[in-house]
C-alpha cells in the first residue's frame, strides 16, 4: 500500500504530470480512517481522481501552494479534524502549547481560521481556480454565526474564503458529486441538485426558506435565535428544506438539503479502502504524529447521534440519523489490527459519537426524518424509540474471540440513559465484565435540574440508577472498577447555586472529578446560541449565562472542592449562596484555617483604594505597625486583596455541629460509614 503523494517527487514517481486535485489540510498526513483528509483522499483515488496532499503548508505566502503546479481541476481545503480556533485556544482564550495533529506535537504550524487563510493563498497562486472547502471548520461556520474568539457575529466562512463551494456534514458522496461537477465544467443548473452543499447566489431560490439576514442577526439577538433554530431544525436529509441567508447587499448564501446518510454497504466500502493506517514516514524524524496513537488500535463503528445534547455540534454536522458498519466489516478490521507487529492484544475502542448506538432511533426517521420538535432521549426516552443492544453484544463477543485479541474496550463513551432504557441487561453485564479498563467514562455533565434541562441531558436520577447498577454488577463480577464522570461548569443556565448543588451532590456520592471542563462556545450548538444571545432559542425566554472570569472560576472550583488550592473560592461561593453550612463538609480543614487567617488579617486593616486601581493597606493593630504602606496592582472597584473578599462578612470561626463533624471525617477518608 502506498501513501498518496505529499511531495512533488512522490507525484512524479507515480508518472503524473499534475494532480487533478490538491488537498490542502491543516494537519499532518495520517493515512488512517479516523482522519477526514485520509478518507476523502482515498475515496477520490478509488473513483479515479489523482489527489496530492498538501499538509500543513507554509501559509505566509502563496509559494507552498504551488508545490505540485496548477492542478487540472482544483483545490480541496480543510482545517483538519477539529476547528483551528479550538485547536489553538483554550476556553480562556489562552494559546495551547501543543498540537497533537502536527508532527512531534509542535504548535503553530497551521494558521488561525485555517480554511480562510489557505483559500486566500490559493487565490493568490492561481486566480479563478475552483476551490472546495469542507470539514468541521467549514461545516459549522456555513451560516452567519457567533464567533467566541472575536466575540462577534461573523459571516459565512464561504464569504470570507471566497471558495467555489462549501461541503458540510459527512462528505464521501458529496465530494464525488462535487468533483464530477467541477470535471464537467461546473454547470450552473446542476447546483441545486447537489446535496450537502452551500453556494453563493445573487437571488434566493424560489423554494428556499429565507433566514433572517446577516445584518438582522447582528443587530437583533431575537433574530439570531430564530435564524439558528431554523438552521438547526432543518439539518435533516429526509425532511430538510433548502435554506437561504442574505450575507451582504448583493449575495445570498444557499444551503441545499443535507446529504443522505451512507448506507451500511457504503460505509463498509469506505473503511475497506487501502489505508496504510500510518503517518507519512517523513514525520518519523520529528517523533511522528501524536494523534495517531489515540486511534491506532481503535475502530470507528458508527456515525451520527440521536442524543442531541445542546452543547454538542454533532447534530449540526453529522445529523441525528445513526448509520453503522456491518459486523463483517468491523470483524475484518479487528483481525487486521491483530495482525500488526506492534499490536499488544488490546483494541482500545469500538465506538463513535456514542458507542452503544447501532441503528436509527426508529423506523420513522428513515421514512420521515428525525422529529422536528421532539428529541429521542430528552426529557424521557421516546416511546417509539427502538432500544436494543443485541447486535452490539453479538459483535463484541465475536471480536473478543479473535486470536491475538486479549481485550476489547469501549472508551468513546456510552449513552447511559439509552442503556437504562433497555429491559435486557445482557450488554450492561458484559460491558462491566469485559469492556471496561478499570474506568468507564460517562457524561452526566451536571445534576441541577435547571442546568440539565438547558443541556438536554436526562435527570440525575437516571444517572444514579446507572451508577448503582454499574457498581453492583462490578462487585458481582469480582472487579474493582470506577466511573469517571464528565462534568461541565458555567454552561448557559447554570447559576452559582446550581454549581453549589452539584458540589454537594459530588460530596455525598464520594465523587472527585479529576478534570472539569468549562463550557466552550463553539459554532453550531444550541448552547452557543444561548451563550451569545442570553435567550433560549426554543422559547426566546432569558437564560442566565455566566461570562465573568470570577464567576466561572467559582463554578469550576466548586466541582473540585476537595483541592486545598480551591478553598478560598469555595468558601466565597458558599457565602454568596448562603450555604455556609457546607463549609465544614466541602472545604478541607487546612483550607478553612488558611481562609480564616486571611480573613482575620483583612479585618485588622484599613484599606484605601486609589483612582489608578492600586490600594494601600494601613495596619490597625497597636504596636505592630511598621509605618510602611503597601501598594499593589488591583482592578478598580474590586476588593483589594484575596483576604478582604471574606471580610468583614465572613463567618466567624466555630465548631461545626456534631453531624457535620462526622460527615467531614467521613469525607476525609473517602469511605462511607458502616
Amino acid at each position: 500500500m502506498a501513501f498518496l503523494p505529499i511531495t512533488k517527487e512522490e507525484m512524479l514517481a507515480r508518472g503524473w504530470d499534475a494532480p487533478d486535485f490538491v488537498y490542502a489540510v491543516g494537519e499532518a498526513y495520517v493515512d488512517h480512517p479516523s482522519f477526514g483528509h485520509a478518507i476523502i483522499g482515498r475515496v477520490l483515488e478509488a473513483a479515479g481522481y489523482r489527489v496530492a496532499m498538501l499538509c500543513l503548508p507554509e501559509y505566509h505566502s502563496a509559494e507552498a501552494f504551488k508545490r505540485f503546479g496548477r492542478p487540472k481541476l482544483g483545490f480541496l481545503v480543510s482545517s483538519g479534524v477539529i476547528d483551528s480556533m479550538v485547536n489553538h485556544y483554550t476556553v480562556a482564550r489562552k494559546r495551547r502549547n501543543t498540537d497533537v495533529y502536527a508532527p512531534g506535537g509542535h504548535a503553530g504550524l497551521r494558521p488561525d481560521r485555517a480554511v480562510t487563510v489557505y483559500c486566500n493563498r490559493i487565490h493568490e497562486a492561481y486566480p479563478g481556480i475552483p476551490v472546495l472547502i469542507g470539514g468541521v471548520e467549514a461545516s459549522l461556520r456555513r451560516f452567519s454565526h457567533y464567533d467566541y474568539w472575536d466575540n462577534k457575529v461573523r459571516r459565512s466562512v464561504l464569504v470570507d474564503s471566497a471558495a467555489t463551494l462549501l461541503l458540510y456534514g459527512m462528505g464521501e458522496n458529496t465530494i464525488l458529486d462535487c468533483c464530477d461537477w467541477v470535471r464537467r465544467g461546473m454547470p450552473a443548473h446542476e447546483l441545486p441538485r447537489l446535496r450537502g452543499v452551500c453556494y453563493m447566489a445573487k437571488q434566493p431560490p424560489r423554494d428556499a426558506l429565507l433566514l433572517p439576514s446577516h445584518a438582522e442577526i447582528t443587530a437583533d439577538k431575537h433574530a439570531y435565535c430564530r435564524a439558528f433554530l431554523l438552521e438547526y431544525q432543518e439539518q435533516d436529509p429526509v425532511r430538510g428544506h433548502t435554506l437561504c441567508q442574505q450575507q451582504d447587499a448583493q449575495r445570498y448564501l444557499v444551503q441545499n438539503p443535507p446529504a443522505l446518510p451512507l448506507t451500511r454497504q457504503e460505509l463498509d466500502r469506505v473503511y475497506d479502502l487501502p489505508f496504510t493506517r500510518l503517518a507519512h514516514p517523513m514525520y518519523d524524524a520529528q517523533g511522528g504524529v501524536p494523534a495517531l496513537q489515540e486511534v491506532r488500535f481503535s475502530i470507528s463503528a458508527v456515525r451520527g447521534c440521536f442524543g442531541a445534547c445542546s452543547f454538542c455540534a454533532l447534530t449540526f454536522h453529522q445529523g441525528r440519523i445513526v448509520s453503522s458498519r456491518s459486523e463483517e466489516s468491523l470483524l475484518k478490521e479487528a483481525r487486521l489490527l491483530a495482525s500488526f507487529p506492534d499490536f499488544k492484544g488490546y483494541i482500545h475502542d469500538v465506538g463513535g459519537p456514542t458507542a452503544n448506538f447501532r441503528q436509527p432511533a426508529c423506523d420513522r426517521q428513515l421514512r420521515e426524518g428525525a422529529c422536528k420538535n421532539r428529541q429521542c432521549l430528552y426529557p424521557t426516552p421516546c416511546k417509539h424509540m427502538r432500544v436494543s443492544h443485541t447486535e452490539l453484544v453479538s459483535l463484541l463477543r465475536k471480536m473478543r474471540a479473535i486470536p491475538g485479541v486479549k481485550k476489547v474496550f469501549i472508551r468513546s463513551g456510552i449513552r447511559f440513559d439509552y442503556l437504562m432504557a433497555d429491559p435486557d441487561d445482557t450488554f450492561f453485564k458484559e460491558l462491566v465484565e469485559y469492556h471496561v479498563s478499570g474506568q468507564l467514562k460517562v457524561a452526566p455533565e451536571h445534576c441541577a435540574p435547571n442546568t440539565l434541562a438547558y443541556m438536554g441531558k436526562p435527570p440525575i436520577e437516571t444517572f444514579n440508577k446507572f451508577k448503582d447498577k454499574f457498581y453492583e454488577l462490578s462487585k458481582k463480577a469480582g472487579k474493582k472498577q470506577y466511573l469517571v464522570p464528565y462534568l461541565m461548569s458555567s454552561h448557559p443556565g447554570s447559576t452559582l447555586k446550581d454549581a453549589v448543588y452539584l458540589a454537594e451532590y459530588l460530596y455525598k456520592n464520594h465523587m472527585r472529578p479529576e478534570q472539569v471542563q468549562d463550557f466552550y462556545p463553539t459554532p453550531g450548538t444550541v448552547s452557543t446560541c444561548m451563550f451569545y444571545t442570553g435567550l433560549d432559542p426554543y422559547t426566546l425566554k432569558p437564560v442566565f449565562v455566566e461570562k465573568t472570569p470570577e464567576g466561572k472560576a467559582l463554578q469550576r472550583a466548586l466541582l473540585q472542592y476537595y483541592e486545598p488550592r480551591n478553598a478560598e473560592k469555595v468558601v466565597k461561593a458558599l457565602q454568596l449562596t448562603h450555604r455556609e453550612d457546607l463549609i465544614p463538609l466541602l472545604v478541607p480543614a487546612a483550607g478553612r484555617r488558611a481562609v480564616q487567617r486571611t480573613a482575620r488579617r483583612a479585618e485588622s486593616a484599613e484599606v484605601t483604594i486609589h483612582n489608578d486601581g492600586t490600594y494601600t493597606v494601613h495596619s490597625n493593630q497597636k504596636g505592630r505597625s511598621t509605618g510602611k504602606n503597601t501598594r499593589a496592582a488591583a482592578p478598580a472597584g474590586r476588593q483589594p486583596s484575596p483576604g478582604a473578599r471574606f471580610a468583614p462578612n465572613s463567618a466567624p470561626g466555630h465548631k461545626p455541629k456534631n453531624n457535620q463533624q462526622k460527615e467531614a471525617a467521613t469525607w476525609k477518608t473517602g469511605k462511607k460509614k458502616k
